[in-house]
């Protein structure tokens, strides 16, 4: 039962609790139910002891912990619901002022969601980068398709060149020491497409097909650290040459790669989903731009655990996405030359963004009066049901109506928001600045 909430800080409430000797003698009991089995009682069986008897071997207190963490969660979560305050993190700093037959009193500190102003937000402006397919925009994409479909064929009589595919073996050393992953045989390598470090494929160019030979490169930077910075030897053997021999471009190319029967059909094909693509990035960009601008019009001091908590969730998803790949967590970053600290400091910029643009909206909604009608609710579950295959029932035992309410309330602002804005083409912007 909560006894009362006072403000004691920005962002924060000290709640005194209290629950009562029914819930927590309920709550003992149950402790005790659990954990008699694993308790030796000299003259009984194990899990026959009476709890009276525990309690006087091992004290009247033996269950008091594990039963305030059994009894707090509900009571807290009704506490803060009669108060009215909406906690952003978990409760901290205890204060248990009694515990006993009585039941329990206690206080803790609670962060909780911070009052922001935001204004401005209706009439944005934000560049929005043309979607305008050029002719050299289809080329490169005819050229991309030739490629595709292209023909390699062996090279005598010369040394290589850029372009062509060199097949060799290889070995890297560092300090006169071979090191791990830096070997290959019959390794087919296109020169200049930077596929390697920088230094290694141009070393190649020129040498003839039996050749074998030395070159000399030097590791980034930003590389896995145990080579990162380092200079480096590649003893390499060319052990042949070959080019691509590209189709030429006509109707019958037309006919083999495509629906077409003719290259205008296909170049009006590729005009009009590169103009699809374009659009959709540059609507992307423009909402992108937009949001960035509104995250900068909140007002007010935000809680660093939101921030904390918004990197959390995105190092869980990374995660998941890495381990669902089949390779441990820890052992990609540390491959990548990346850590724990150095991976939060990335997410850290997006994660403040996203909890202003969250915030943002979610006051919006509040200003606008902006609504969540039971049909949107409803549909909101269909279509999570039906993302999930799964009954809209589950879906409701397992998202509360809250939260529903909130994401519509959001994407509800954000839809008007972008609605709102004015797009701006890039060299306006620039002609502005100068």
């Amino acid at each position: 039962m909560l006894k009362s909430a006072e403000k004691t800080g920005t962002n924060e409430y000290t709640v005194e609790i209290s629950i009562s000797a029914e819930a927590f003698e309920k709550a003992v009991n149950k402790v005790y139910n659990k954990q008699k089995n694993s308790i030796n009682v000299p003259g009984f069986r194990k899990g026959k002891a009476p709890r009276a008897i525990i309690e006087k071997i091992y004290g009247e207190g033996v269950f008091y912990d594990d039963a305030i963490n059994e009894v707090f969660p509900d009571e807290y979560y009704k506490a803060v619901e009669e108060a009215g305050i909406d906690p952003v993190d978990d409760p901290r700093d205890f204060d248990l002022k009694s515990v006993g037959k009585e039941g329990v009193e206690l206080s803790c500190k609670v962060t909780v969601r911070p009052e922001i102003n935001v204004s401005g937000y209706k009439g944005i402006e934000a560049e929005k980068p043309a979607a305008e397919v050029t002719d050299e925009d289809i080329e490169k994409d005819l050229r991309s398709k030739q490629e595709a479909n292209a023909r390699e064929i062996s090279v005598e009589g010369r040394n290589a060149e850029n372009g062509d595919i060199a097949t060799i073996d290889f070995e890297g050393f560092t300090d006169g020491v071979a090191f791990e992953g830096g070997k290959g045989e019959d390794y087919d390598l296109e020169l200049g497409s930077g596929s390697f470090i920088p230094g290694f494929e141009e070393q190649i160019v020129g040498h003839a097909v039996g050749e074998s030979f030395d070159i000399n490169v030097k590791f980034p930077e930003e590389y896995a650290e145990e080579l990162a910075g380092k200079d480096a030897v590649f003893k390499i053997t060319v052990k042949g040459l070959k080019q691509k021999q590209l189709p030429e471009l006509d109707d019958e190319f037309v006919k083999d790669v495509s629906e077409f029967d003719t290259l205008d059909e296909l170049k009006e094909d590729i005009r009009k989903t590169l103009t699809e693509q374009k659009e959709s990035s540059s609507k992307r960009a423009f909402e992108n731009s937009v949001y960035d601008a509104l995250s900068e019009l909140i007002e007010g001091e935000i809680p660093e655990c939101m921030y904390d908590r918004a990197v959390d969730n995105m190092i869980s998803e990374f995660r998941y996405n890495i381990e669902a790949q089949g390779m441990p967590y820890e052992k990609y970053i540390q491959a990548i030359g990346m850590t724990e600290e150095s991976i939060r400091a990335m997410y850290r910029p997006r994660a403040e963004k996203d909890v202003k643009i969250e915030l943002a909206l979610s006051k919006i909604a509040q200003l606008e009066g902006i609504e969540a009608s039971e049909e949107d609710i409803a549909a909101e579950y269909d279509k999570m049901a039906e993302r999930y295959g799964v009954k809209a029932e589950d879906v409701k035992a397992a998202i509360s109506e809250d939260r529903i309410v909130s994401e519509i309330k959001a994407r509800k602002a954000s839809d008007m928001v972008l609605e709102n804005a004015v797009s701006k083409k890039p060299e306006e912007n620039s002609k502005t600045e100068e």
